[in-house]
């Protein structure tokens, strides 16, 4: 799940919740932008409380958690784990759901390390360090996968021997027209973007991008719904 940006969904959350809710996951993964420094916390608050509150939840940040500023990032990534909710900033779980092990890595948005609305949450060490310890964890006989926000780095994902890199950031390409352009725009890549959403296999890794769940921009999303990427490991 990504890109939601602190948007309403139903009274409550209901509407998101209950679609979750009948899947029966095992794990969620909560891939950034989840808040939004622009909307309303407290529906981001509901949301996450309730999920963290039953579900097993992993999070990354989004390039959107920077942009609230210094204390109300420190604010709201503390109250994550008091709803139950595991941050993975450049750390691992190591999984074992139904008989099957997995290994999560979790990849902070590159605005950690770059000023984003007046400070850095790293002062030491950089994107390519930290992904890089991420990297030499892979494989080792467990399943890995990269949860992180940004797919348009695949390219140095790919350099490590993770099994799924999962990813957002892009909300599908804004337009599409469905098997002709996969995505106008994306933050980062620009027009006509090579990673739009959908699934993508680079130098032997698996990619899937999810388009967001966002439903509250200035643009509208044309041939574009948002979605809730379910992923079944067999």
């Amino acid at each position: 799940m990504t890109d939601t940006h602190s948007c309403a969904f139903g009274e409550g959350q209901r509407k998101l919740i209950d679609m979750i809710d009948r899947q029966d996951p095992d794990v969620v993964l909560l891939g950034g932008d989840i808040i939004d420094d622009n909307m309303p916390l407290e529906n981001s608050v509901t949301l996450l409380s309730d999920l963290g509150r039953r579900y097993l939840c992993y999070y990354v940040t989004g390039n959107h958690e920077y942009y609230s500023g210094k204390q109300a990032f420190g604010d709201e990534m503390a109250m994550l784990g008091e709803w139950g909710i595991t941050r993975l900033s450049g750390g691992v779980a190591d999984l074992e759901i139904r008989g099957s092990r997995i290994r999560i890595c979790g990849m902070d948005d590159p605005c950690a390390w770059v000023s984003c609305n007046g400070f850095t949450e790293r002062e030491h060490g950089s994107f390519g360090e930290q992904l890089e310890g991420l990297g030499s964890l892979a494989g080792k006989g467990i399943y890995t996968v990269l949860l992180t926000h940004r797919p348009e780095r695949i390219d140095e994902y790919s350099q490590y021997a993770f099994d799924l890199v999962l990813a957002g950031h892009t909300h599908g390409g804004q337009f599409r027209i469905p098997g002709i352009l996969n995505g106008l725009w994306a933050p980062n890549q620009g027009y006509f973007p090579r990673y739009g959403g959908g699934r993508y296999e680079e130098n032997d890794t698996l990619m899937i991008i999810s388009r967001g769940l966002a439903n509250n921009t200035d643009i509208p999303r044309i041939f574009n719904r948002p979605e809730l990427v379910i992923i079944d490991l067999r």
